[in-house]
């Protein structure tokens, strides 16, 4: 089912008294040296890599996102899985914008530059009801399925980072227009100025996602099932 140190530049160090550092070597930004070439712009490039245009993504709502938004701290496959489910509870729940990146040289990368624009969303307690995941290998399909028993799929601290999203959904004291930097739902924060969502409570019948990376603290899938299938979820 879903966050880059701020490092000073050596040119905007303030004279220090008693520093053993010359001034001229201390105010170099906006130097020029005698060939003409431009010295200490370390914080214009900062200022330029913060400036990353944002993205509209749609996930039940319009979600505003920037980059640096992650919601998971590893490198993907690229390959994305369906996961289903007749129905999800959850008890704090948050949902914002990011980009996964994929390893270095993935084949998968394609013209993507090795990223995917995600909506991250985490809930800090869920319950499933009849769990679904299948990924497309080409030709066959990995099938995973659990809770289509009398005990659901359970999972804490979990995060999705999903392309798309959809099905019956309804939420208890929901909050529209958060910064992702004051999330407080579901333990999870994302970067400031970035548009997010969280509600106390969420249930989505009929859920249907396609995701990039999933994650969770505790995972608890009673009547696993894994097998190679001619269709997928």
């Amino acid at each position: 089912m879903a966050s880059s140190p701020d490092v000073p530049s050596a040119g905007n160090t303030p004279d220090i008294p008693g520093s053993d550092t010359p001034p001229e070597a201390q105010n170099t930004v906006g130097t020029t040296t005698a060939g003409g070439e431009r010295r200490g712009r370390v914080r214009a490039r900062r200022a330029a890599v913060m400036a990353v245009p944002a993205t509209l993504v749609a996930a039940g709502l319009a979600v505003l996102t920037a980059q640096g938004a992650l919601g998971v701290q590893f490198a993907i496959s690229g390959m994305p899985f369906t996961v289903t489910a007749t129905e999800l509870n959850g008890t704090g729940f948050e949902q914002f914008g990011g980009l996964d990146n994929m390893a270095e040289g993935s084949p998968n990368a394609g013209d993507t530059g090795g990223q995917v624009l995600v909506v991250t969303s985490a809930i800090k307690h869920a319950t499933l009801t009849k769990l679904c995941q299948s990924v497309d290998l080409g030709g066959t399909n990995l099938l995973i399925t659990a809770g289509g028993g009398s005990e659901k799929v359970s999972a804490t601290d979990l995060t999705t980072d999903s392309t798309e999203l959809s099905g019956d959904a309804a939420f208890n004291n929901i909050e529209i227009g958060n910064d992702a930097s004051t999330l407080t739902k579901a333990g999870v924060k994302g970067p400031v100025g970035v548009f997010s969502q969280q509600a106390d409570t969420v249930r989505i019948a009929h859920l249907r996602q396609t995701n990039y990376a999933t994650t969770a603290g505790v995972f608890k899938l009673p009547g696993l099932k894994l097998r190679f299938s001619d269709s997928g979820c």
